[in-house]
């Protein structure tokens, strides 16, 4: 009789935390809202104004990497705790600083609007704060980033270019806009554009053999000696005798990271043009197929100049990391 009271206890408990999650999960909820890359910081004043802001700020309004200028990663919006109410809450991405006597950090999907993604911060003091902060500070980014980065990938969807071309070339399904047109195509070489106020937005699609980029050398060099070559026979500059190189007073940043599945070598930093003034920065995505016997170049680069460029790379690498290979 008390195993039966005990066996139908836990049946009623588990029906009514599912009947619960059903319930969370089938509220109408708004749009979310906001620009791309727009943090909402919930926090209150003297936090803000205090060590703790100054640490949120350092962690995740530090520079881009591979910007010809200095940009933040999200773009900041502060606002107390009482005002966190109404429509301010649709926000896609916000950060919740909250005084507590449990230190420790909690992800909150979709609580007031959807898409969203909340992040909040507990401590019982401005000193466990900041370490929580720091400690995590990758951790968060790398959350608000995947969220970004689905919201443009949804946005891109909405106006997509028809195209036949990668794919009967490379194998590849790339997601795109329809504002592009291919600039330039050749035997395994796509050159794809769009025009903006006073530049524009490139991207390159060309494959390598394996041993272009894995060989004795270091791979960032490969890499380097690669995109200067491609620049120098594929992308003419304005002038004669002009040509986009690797910009040679930094060196690129080199990550390792995966497209549809493959591995990938991530290079972002600074072109220029050979024997020119213009520059820029640039992602490429050096994507490893080994049933081919290559590597698969997706690039993307940006001249604009006099303009920030963050969210022009970000649209970019939205495109890039949507390829899906055949």
């Amino acid at each position: 009789m008390k195993r039966s009271l005990i066996l139908l206890t836990s049946i009623f408990l588990f029906i009514a935390c599912n009947n619960e999650k059903s319930k969370k999960d089938d509220r109408i909820l708004s749009d979310s809202s906001g620009n791309i890359n727009q943090l909402t910081v919930v926090i209150k004043n003297d936090l803000w104004e205090g060590e703790v802001g100054e640490a949120i700020r350092e962690n995740l309004a530090a520079p881009v990497d591979g910007l010809p200028q200095e940009e933040p990663l999200f773009s900041l919006s502060q606002i107390p705790p009482e005002t966190f109410t109404g429509f301010v809450r649709n926000t896609r991405i916000f950060l919740k600083i909250e005084e507590n006597s449990t230190k420790g950090m909690q992800i909150i999907r979709d609580e007031f609007s959807r898409p969203q993604t909340g992040i909040v911060i507990m401590g019982e003091g401005p000193e466990s704060m900041i370490d929580l902060i720091n400690k995590q500070s990758d951790s968060i980014i790398k959350t608000y980033k995947k969220t970004e980065l689905t919201e443009k990938q949804r946005r891109i969807g909405k106006s997509l270019k028809k195209d036949d071309a990668l794919e009967e070339k490379f194998g590849i399904d790339l997601k795109f806009p329809s504002a592009y047109r291919y600039a330039k195509e050749e035997d395994k070489f796509s050159w794809i554009r769009k025009e903006i106020p006073k530049g524009s937005m490139e991207i390159l699609v060309y494959e390598v053999p394996i041993n272009k980029i894995e060989n004795d050398s270091s791979v960032i060099s490969n890499i380097i000696k690669m995109r200067d070559s491609i620049g120098e026979a594929k992308i003419p500059g304005r002038l004669e005798g002009s040509y986009m190189i690797t910009e040679k007073a930094y060196a690129p940043y080199l990550f390792e990271t995966e497209i549809d599945g493959k591995f990938a070598y991530e290079t972002r930093g600074t072109w220029e043009v050979y024997n020119d003034f213009m520059a820029g920065p640039f992602v490429n995505y050096a994507v490893k197929d080994e049933e081919n016997n290559r590597f698969v170049i997706l690039e993307g680069f940006v001249f604009s100049p006099s303009r920030a460029k963050r969210d022009n790379i970000f649209e970019l690498d939205a495109i890039l990391q949507s390829a899906n290979f055949q």
